[in-house]
């Protein structure tokens, strides 16, 4: 093949670490982008934005894959929706996406934004693959980081996190966008699952900090189904990467 694969949030955390990837795999990477970039070893960058439905049509063009790692807080089901008719317009043979595990059982906009993105994909009539990964690493290290900030940190009762290696992720994904499409694949977690109070004291050891911690309660149905582990995935514990090892190797830390 050698129509270039179109990347959407190719500059984010996953982006970054899914380009090279592909370019060392032999393929030409479009990336679409809300900022454009000088092309360079094999990359193009073009302008658009999904939310508002700008520029996809021109970066679709000689694309046969898409591999779609836009996302953000909310909203990721009417970009994701853009995403597909574009695509279903121009003939594509490939859609990939990553989404979260639990996102069709916690009760939060998030995740239920990512599940409406999931059916939007499903339901495109294109071959399609859909990836649910845990948090990233680099998440948890930022809900932490503002976390600390704080006199006492409050630790939620029975919130439990199994974050996943992001650089783990992008392999598994890059996996798949030179695969066949395989529809819902099997989640990808790290290996342990942590309290958050294990994460809150492992990095507060690791930045040399003193914080008091508080513990408290989630309420209501979130609460109830984190209480309940939905946000894990046991026994699909495909992540190496540790937590413990993310910290060790993280500058600053």
């Amino acid at each position: 093949m050698t129509s270039p694969i179109l990347i959407t949030g190719g500059t984010g955390t996953l982006g970054r670490q899914v380009v090279p990837l592909l370019r060392a795999a032999g393929r030409d990477v479009r990336v679409l982008s809300r900022h454009g970039r000088d092309p360079g070893d094999g990359v193009e960058y073009m302008v658009g934005d999904l939310f508002e439905g700008k520029g996809i049509e021109a970066a679709l063009d000689g694309v046969e894959t898409v591999l779609h790692l836009a996302g953000g807080p909310k909203g990721d089901e009417v970009a994701t929706r853009n995403l597909v008719e574009a695509a279903s317009r121009a003939g594509v043979r490939h859609l990939v996406y990553i989404s979260v595990i639990g996102a069709d059982r916690v009760p939060l906009g998030w995740f239920t934004s990512k599940l409406a993105a999931e059916r939007a994909v499903a339901d495109s009539g294109l071959p399609w693959t859909t990836l649910r990964a845990a948090q990233f690493h680099e998440l948890v290290l930022s809900m932490l980081q503002k976390m600390a900030k704080l006199p006492v940190i409050p630790v939620p009762g029975g919130l439990r996190f199994q974050p996943v290696d992001s650089g783990e992720v992008a392999a598994r994904l890059v996996e798949l966008t030179l695969g066949a499409p395989a529809g819902l694949v099997p989640d990808l977690p790290g290996p342990t699952v942590y309290g958050m109070g294990d994460l809150a004291r492992s990095y507060l050891q690791a930045t040399g900090r003193h914080r008091l911690t508080m513990p408290v309660r989630m309420p209501g149905k979130a609460g109830r189904a984190y209480r309940d582990g939905v946000n894990l995935s046991r026994e699909a514990a495909t992540g190496k990467r540790t937590w413990e090892d993310f910290l060790a190797a993280y500058p600053g830390i």
